[in-house]
């Protein structure tokens, strides 16, 4: 590191750069290479005042720097007027760094005055200026008419930009190394701006589109000018790095997926019903294509009423249908303009892109099953909701990792900051001070530890000083007048006055009845509607007069006894006196014309209940400082989506405008365009939004695809990652939430006492009434109600009003009981313990809780004079049996009771006692345990499961054709009542064993217990016509599911601890949305009205119909044709509706269009009359969407968090599944390909190496990426020598992997087959072959060749194979496998949820006219087409559409006596609000369950990140080193030679990795070795297992466990007895080659002094070599024992 001493400042001279020169041809020395930069002088940082004071002389001159570690890099810095810093380079300059016009160039580019036009990037002055001109020309960017004084202004704007480019290029140097112009990437986008931008002023090159835009990318100049944003682009730069595996994994799924689409769905979505001619009829239908009558007009194909594109259809069965008079024939083009279709690569990559992004994913669903048939519904799932799920989850798993990172580094770097303040405060406190001087002479150690010294006060004065400014913001006279004017203090009576009213409006009881009166007002904001009668409206504006009296009131008499001054240092309180002068100056300014926007500020009296409201308050400060530590984030994406309007306004304005006539037929632009800056900046914010396939068709057709395609993939692709890394950082932010314990305003805690006061009252009034005995003392009762304040009134989370256990104990600390025995799990509903809900114990009257409970209060009694006394918790109020006890068998129920509840039921007396009790005692006691073993028998329960799943599966047949099938009506008749009778049975048996009261406070038996009741109730509706609508209750059945299956309990369980805690924070979203609703009501109420011409379903213009009275003049058909649009604002609930389509961008686009078209009440709507009301869905989508939805995901993963720290694991999987996580691990993890014995036959074994070779692996993985690259090149209706081609190098391919097969085969014989991998090879080679003959026998009717390509292709799946592939993609599945178990889990939820669902769908809403979204394919008519719409609800698709049709309640819309055929129910309406809440209540569940799906992958994730951080080992880092050992080891002797101990450490992976040289490492290990100088595979694991995690307690026990478990593993491991050890064999070699040279060097003195002075010579070379071995062996020993010791 670098050292830190402060230096003094040296001016840079030509002495300075030859010592520099000098300096670094000298060797650097290790310390030198390992100098890193101080922080605290990087570029743009303030020079430390450790450093004094900055003398007139060097400011704005050369200095040598004074980081070391730039001693020897050539650069010198220079410091201005603010001490910042900056560093450039002493060569390849274009000046020399001491010439006149380089020295002036500097002084311009580093001075901080924006008026000589500093401009540096790091000069916080001089970036305000440079930012003023890139606004002003981002402004003139965006206009579409340039004003006369536009283009000199221009050229102004361009020289400014052309001088600081060459500023910068003399100043810095031509070079791309740091320090250098070129070596900032910012630089190279200013230069090449200016340069293209010069290009297109002097050349005609503005046709091409880079020279069009090449002057928008200026925009992205404020990101260097702001350091905030430049670090978060770098941020985001390296998540991208981090991005590139999951990047490359999706562009990988997302090509397989297009290959099989293209296989699957080529051609078929040009199949449309084409009217056929009567003639000939049965003669023509078997020659479409060739017949002469058949025409390609569009106008006789057949269209749906209401659609623009004709119907679809195939020739499966299960595919759609051509009415009567049609056949189904390949003609026309493809769908949405020709741009949906599978017929080439790149179509079918973009559909894929689409259905991955789930943009309209409903009406390429609907195509696709129309032209291919519904089985493909699974191709769909697969993608739209599991590869859609997991990619999304690999992206936001990633993103949060790094966003932790960042969080961690950002808390790291907050204490530089603080300790230059106070470095900078002290520096100017001693300004003034002669002694300054002696501190700049004082040591650096001195400095530090006077800094230190004095850091206490520095932070005491700083605070006054603070606190000074504060108070002193305005002149002195405006006190005076301000304690004058605002503080009254006038009199004794005023006094007396004023402290009369203090205790008024502070008293307890006045915020309560303040809190009383905002609701009463929200309420009246609520009910605000259209259309509202003069009572209502008269009763609306009455209570809003008296809530703004109330509030009048409130702030006066506050006023009056906080003096004024002291009011408004309130905050709340100026929030208060805003609220009641808009009250009051909206009742003035009521009946003037205009005002009426006015009324809108009413919403802001809904945050009046925040004061009241901690949980609120927290969240919003919460939100804000997250926001303030994220605004440079914010600052980023407003950036880029001004940048990304401004592009898309120069690319495609002129193109929408010259091809207008090619979207729409009357040549008039669509809502979303982007002719203009505003257009285009929504059409920007939709794609953000996730909706852009419509915007890019209709950019296709005006534009082209070429530019139209690299636009919108930039800004989905950059958009989204900027808005998810944005919204990971808040839920980070609100995932630390925790509930309001302690710190509370007075105005909550007054709420409470009031609260407490009175439910004391109450308690205390209900007592007298009762006649109930108070022998409770006045202190007992004060804690009493102390306890139910904290737990009833005060705003915590549900989490904590749930934990009934906490209740408990502090009731029975205040009353003095006992501490319950119950856990947390059994006294929660649906939370049961496994020994409640599993295995209840029996007793002899009762339960064993039953006797627990009363137990312990029957000891509280205080009555032992009793001999014999009954047991009152021997039987519950509804019990069978009541027995008396003496108070003997009471002792000996005592003693024994421990030992029966462990066995699981307990006997309440001993075999001596049952004499005493009565026969019928017995025999009932008998008939109990008989119904216990029942109940708790194994095959019970799996006969009841295999009963319940039976029960539900029958609901599935229930359709609308079951009254034509008389046979399975009658069979399911029978099957009601007999699974009634077998749950009745079950019940019963239940109650005997358990009694009533243990199975009624099980949760799940009482859904088992409702379960049996709607049994009974669908059997009592079949039997009288009057009860039959009791029938269509029978889809709760499907409940009973829950109670039966552990897995489903466990969810169950995991979702009531993550969601109900969180009620308070979904409580805050509704009142955000609700100001939203109420909002939306003030604005469009009654304005969504429009006047419809009956004949073509349009709307007429308002130059015909401009109000309702001109539209009731119009009559046609006897309708009136002035109607509303099916969601409006008409009221709260409908404006929820509506905000709830925004929400999920379903239906959002007509609402808004809606909303901009509308003018006024009873006024025909006219095109974007009122356009800027698209800001009022904007700030919804952000404030009302986005920002809520962080807050409830941060603190389910809070909650999540939480419960996954008490039980150490996944909360949503069991005990059973955490081995099976364990094992898929281990199978995941596994090695690819087993360990094959190479043949002895020389040609067997040439054959061997061959197939073993990584090469010839590598050539078979290129022939089948080859063969995937022959089927992208296909296309429909491709000519027949691309056919003939294809066909011959399917045929080659076909023979070069039967050869690799015969080869394995000969080479691997037997043991092939006992390899997956190849199983699957040979299965595929198998069909290959097959797919060759099987034409020329039975045609291609059996299997398609497409489908036998696809098996063919299906080899890619080798590129995931483990060991095999990349290993980053091993680490992306490895997440998704780990938490496979719970993601089951949770789809076995969702799937009931789905049935129970579509179950109710059936029931309600089978026969609803067929239109919007629901047709042939999405309908409710059978189990399978209710689980399709089901399906498209739960990815939020095309839901909008399913409840419009359901809107249908009217004659206008539907026929109510309509006779549908097979049936006698009649009539094809639907109920609106039956529908609403079905999907609503869908959308929710279904959200949350998912919801929790993503953050079990995503916390499954960083849970691996942090393992890898951490110091530990994993099973899959033992088994590579078994794998490296069988490497060195083949004969599983369990030893290797000592001579090997290098080349194995060096062959293993991190984190057991000794890197070369590693043999001083190893000998320090003091490794045993056994004769031979062998060492034993334990010894070494052990050594490197030490060497990984340390010493510690834990480490030797995981060491013992290792020890233990390799000696179960190898039962039969050879016994030995060590030598000797490596470090001990390295003292003996060092000690006999001591030894060997004193030796040596005694023969050497005895020889004759005539030998020749060569071989002496040779001699000592080899002495001097052995002697510096030896010597540096003994060096390396001895530093690595120390090391370890």
């Amino acid at each position: 590191m670098a050292s830190r001493e402060p230096k003094g400042l040296v001016p840079f001279t030509r002495e300075s750069l030859e010592f520099m020169k000098q300096h670094i041809a000298k060797k650097h020395s290790e310390e030198q290479r390992d100098l890193t930069p101080n922080t605290d002088l990087e570029v743009g940082k303030e020079l430390p005042f450790a450093y004094g004071n900055l003398p007139q002389g060097m400011v704005l001159e050369p200095l040598e720097d004074v980081d070391p570690y730039y001693k020897n890099k050539n650069t010198f810095m220079v410091l201005n007027k603010s001490r910042t810093i900056f560093r450039f380079n002493a060569t390849w300059c274009t000046f020399s760094p001491f010439s006149s016009t380089r020295r002036t160039t500097i002084k311009i580019l580093v001075h901080p005055y924006p008026f000589l036009l500093a401009l540096d990037c790091n000069s916080i002055r001089c970036n305000y200026s440079i930012q003023i001109f890139v606004l002003i020309d981002c402004i003139f960017m965006s206009m579409t008419e340039m004003p006369k004084w536009g283009p000199v202004l221009q050229n102004t704007l361009l020289g400014i930009y052309t001088f600081e480019i060459l500023i910068k290029l003399i100043a810095r140097g031509i070079w791309v190394e740091p320090f250098y112009f070129f070596g900032d990437p910012w630089n190279w986008l200013d230069f090449s701006v200016t340069l293209f931008e010069h290009i297109t002023r002097y050349l005609p090159l503005y046709f091409i589109p880079i020279f069009r835009i090449s002057r928008n990318l200026r925009i992205l100049k404020i990101i260097p000018l702001n350091q905030g944003l430049r670090s978060f682009v770098g941020i985001l730069i390296h998540c991208l790095k981090k991005l590139t595996g999951v990047i490359t994994l999706t562009l990988f799924f997302l090509s397989v997926f297009s290959l099989i689409g293209m296989g699957l769905f080529m051609g078929n979505l040009k199949h449309k019903c084409l009217r056929w001619p009567q003639e000939n009829e049965t003669a023509t239908l078997h020659n479409k294509t060739g017949n002469p009558y058949y025409i390609r007009e569009t106008e006789n194909f057949y269209y749906l009423e209401g659609e623009n594109s004709a119907l679809l259809c195939g020739n499966r069965t299960d595919a759609g249908q051509c009415p009567e008079g049609y056949v189904c024939v390949k003609a026309g083009t493809n769908p949405d303009y020709g741009f949906t279709n599978f017929d080439t690569f790149g179509w079918a990559l973009l559909a894929m892109f689409r259905l991955m992004t789930q943009d309209y994913p409903e009406a390429l669903y609907h195509q696709i099953l129309y032209a291919s048939g519904k089985v493909y519904m699974i191709f769909f799932v697969v993608i739209s909701f599991w590869f859609a799920f997991y990619i999304a989850s690999l992206f936001l798993g990633i993103l949060a990792k790094s966003c932790e990172e960042e969080k961690l580094k950002t808390k790291a770097r907050k204490v530089e900051p603080k300790f230059q303040q106070t470095l900078k405060e002290l520096q100017e406190r001693n300004e003034t001070n002669a002694t300054q001087i002696e501190m700049k002479k004082r040591s650096p150690t001195s400095i530090i530890t006077s800094l230190n010294m004095l850091d206490d006060a520095a932070a005491a004065i700083r605070h006054e000083e603070e606190l000074k400014k504060s108070r002193k913001r305005c002149p002195s006279c405006w006190y005076r007048c301000t304690k004058t004017f605002l503080i009254w203090n006038c009199s004794p009576c005023w006094l007396k006055l004023k402290e009369f009213i203090h205790m008024i409006i502070m008293d307890p009881f006045t915020d309560l009845v303040l809190a009383i009166c905002i609701i009463l007002n929200i309420c009246f904001l609520a009910l605000d509607s259209y259309p509202m009668s003069e009572e209502t409206k008269n009763v609306l504006s009455i209570g809003n007069l008296i809530c703004v009296g109330i509030f009048t009131a409130e702030m006066i008499l506050k006023i009056i006894a906080m003096h004024p001054y002291g009011y408004f240092q309130v905050g709340w309180n100026i929030f208060d006196s805003l609220i009641v002068f808009h009250g009051l100056a909206e009742f003035y300014l009521a009946n003037i014309h205009g005002l009426a926007p006015f009324r809108t500020f009413r919403v802001l009296r809904i945050f009046k209940l925040v004061k009241y409201w901690p949980t609120f308050k927290i969240l919003m400060q919460i939100l804000n400082d997250s926001l303030v530590a994220l605004k440079d984030l914010v600052l980023l994406l407003l950036t880029f989506t001004f940048f990304s309007a401004v592009v898309g306004l120069k690319l495609f304005g002129m193109n929408y405008k010259e091809g207008v006539c090619n979207i729409d037929k009357d040549c008039r632009l669509p809502h979303w365009h982007m002719q203009d800056f505003f257009h285009s900046y929504l059409n920007v914010f939709r794609i953000l939004c996730g909706e852009w396939i419509e915007t890019l068709w209709d950019c296709f057709k005006v534009a082209g695809q070429f530019s139209c395609i690299p636009f919108y993939m930039m800004v989905i692709l950059i958009g989204n990652l900027l808005i998810i890394y944005l919204f990971l950082a808040l839920v980070s932010s609100f995932s630390s939430y925790k509930a309001a314990t302690t710190e509370e305003d007075d105005e909550a805690k007054n709420l409470q006492r009031a609260v407490a006061k009175i439910q004391k009252g109450i308690n205390y009034v209900l007592s007298k009434i009762l006649c109930k005995n108070q022998n409770v003392s006045k202190e007992t009762m004060d804690n009493v109600n102390d306890v139910y304040v904290k737990e009833n009134i005060s705003d915590h989370t549900l989490s904590e009003l749930s934990n009934t256990q906490e209740f408990l104990k502090d009731k029975e600390k205040s009353s003095g009981t006992e501490k319950n025995t119950l856990s947390e799990n059994e006294s929660q509903s649906l939370i049961p313990s496994p020994s409640v809900s599993e295995t209840v114990p029996i007793a002899s009257g009762e339960s064993d809780i039953e006797n627990l409970d009363n137990k312990e209060i029957q000891s509280k009694s205080g009555d032992g004079s009793s001999k014999e006394k009954v047991k009152q918790s021997s039987s519950s109020e509804c019990s069978t049996v009541d027995i008396a006890i003496s108070e003997e068998e009471e002792m000996v129920y005592e003693h024994e009771k421990p030992k029966h509840l462990k066995n699981g039921y307990r006997q309440r007396s001993s075999p001596g006692q049952f004499s005493r009790v009565s026969r019928k005692g017995k025999i009932w006691q008998n008939i109990r345990k008989t119904c216990c073993k029942i109940v708790e028998n194994s095959c019970f329960k799996c006969f009841i499961g295999l009963v319940t799943l039976l029960s539900t599966g029958a609901l599935a047949f229930e359709d609308i054709y079951i009254d034509q099938r008389k046979t399975i009506k009658i069979l399911l008749e029978y099957a009601d009542m007999i699974f009634t009778y077998i749950f009745i049975l079950e019940m019963l048996l239940k109650w005997m064993a358990y009694g009533f009261k243990a199975y009624f406070t099980n949760g799940w038996y009482k859904l088992d217990f409702m379960v049996v009741i709607v049994f009974c109730l669908s059997l009592i509706g079949k039997s009288r016509e009057e009860l039959k609508p009791l029938i269509s209750i029978k889809f709760l059945r499907a409940l009973r599911v829950l109670s039966q299956f552990e897995r489903m309990k466990v969810v169950v369980r995991a979702l009531i601890k993550t969601t109900l805690p969180t009620l308070n924070v979904f409580l805050v979203c509704f009142m955000i949305w609700l100001a939203f609703s109420i909002l939306g009501v003030h604005l469009f109420a009654g304005t969504f009205y429009e006047c419809i011409d009956p004949t073509s379903g349009e709307r007429f213009p308002i130059a015909e119909v401009m109000n309702k009275s001109q539209c009731e003049s119009l009559v046609f058909n006897e309708s009136m044709p002035w109607e509303n649009a099916k969601l409006n604002f008409d009221n709260v609930g409908n404006g929820f509706l509506s905000l709830l389509q925004v929400a999920t961008f379903n239906g959002w686009i007509t609402i808004m269009n809606s909303a901009v078209d509308s003018i006024g009440v009873n006024r025909q709507p006219n095109f974007e009359d009122n356009i800027y009301m698209y800001c009022y869905f904007i700030n919804f989508v952000i404030v009302g969407l986005f920002l809520p939805l962080s807050m409830l995901i941060g603190v389910i993963i809070a909650n999540f968090n939480k419960h996954k720290i008490k039980i150490s694991s996944n909360i949503f999987i069991t005990v059973k599944q955490k081995k099976q996580s364990h094992a898929l691990r281990r199978l995941l993890c596994e090695d690819s390909q087993k360990t094959l014995r190479r043949p002895g036959n020389k040609c067997q074994g040439f054959i061997f190496d061959l197939v073993t070779n990584d090469i010839f692996n590598a050539i078979i993985m290129v022939l089948i990426c080859f063969q995937a690259i022959t089927i992208m090149i296909q296309s429909d209706e491709q000519s027949q020598k691309m056919d003939a081609a294809l066909c011959w190098i399917n045929l080659v391919l076909i023979i070069l992997y039967a050869g690799e097969c015969v080869l394995k085969l000969i080479a691997f014989q037997c043991s092939y087959f006992t390899i997956g991998w190849n199983i699957f090879d040979f299965m595929v080679v198998i069909f290959s072959v097959t797919e060759l003959f099987l034409p020329m026998m039975v045609g291609y009717y059996l299997v398609s060749p497409s489908i036998v390509e696809l098996i063919r292709m299906s080899r890619i799946i080798h590129i995931l194979r483990p060991g095999k592939g990349p290993k980053v993609f091993h680490d992306l599945l490895l997440p998704l496998i780990l938490s496979l178990p719970a993601l089951l889990n949770i789809s076995l939820l969702i799937f009931l949820v789905m049935f129970i669902y579509a179950i109710f769908g059936m029931y309600n809403f089978a026969y609803v006219k067929k239109e919007a979204g629901i047709n042939d394919v999405s309908n409710f008519e059978t189990f399978g087409s209710s689980m399709l719409c089901l399906f498209q609800v739960t990815i939020f698709a095309g839901w909008d559409g399913m409840l419009n049709a359901i809107f249908n309640s009217k004659w206008s819309d539907c026929d109510p006596d309509k006779i549908n055929p097979g049936t006698q129910v009649r009539g094809d309406c639907g109920n609106p609000s039956v529908g609403i809440i079905y999907f609503v209540s869908y959308i929710i569940i279904s959200w949350l369950i998912i919801v929790n799906m993503y953050i079990v992958v995503v916390m499954e994730f960083l849970n691996i990140a942090s393992k890898k951080k951490a110091k530990t080992l994993s099973e899959d880092d033992f088994r590579k080193f078994f794998q490296v050992w069988e490497q060195f080891d083949p004969d599983k002797t369990q030893y290797i030679d000592s001579s090997m101990l290098s080349d194995f450490a060096a062959a293993l992976d991190p984190p057991l990795f000794m890197a070369k040289p590693n043999k001083g490492q190893l000998v320090a290990m003091d490794l045993p070795m056994a004769a031979g100088d062998r060492i034993h595979c334990l010894d070494i694991l052990l050594a490197l297992t030490k060497r990984v995690m340390g010493k510690d307690v834990k480490m030797e026990k995981i060491i013992s466990e290792m020890e233990s478990g390799f000696v179960l593993a190898n039962p039969f491991k050879i016994t030995y007895e060590p030598i000797t050890t490596t470090l001990k064999r390295k003292q003996e070699a060092v000690s006999a080659t001591i030894i060997q040279r004193a030796y040596k060097s005694y023969r050497l003195r005895q020889n004759d002094k005539n030998t020749s002075d060569i071989h002496m010579i040779d001699e000592d070379k080899e002495v001097q070599a052995n002697t510096e071995n030896a010597y540096f062996d003994k060096a390396e020993e001895k530093s690595t024992i120390q090391s370890q010791i």
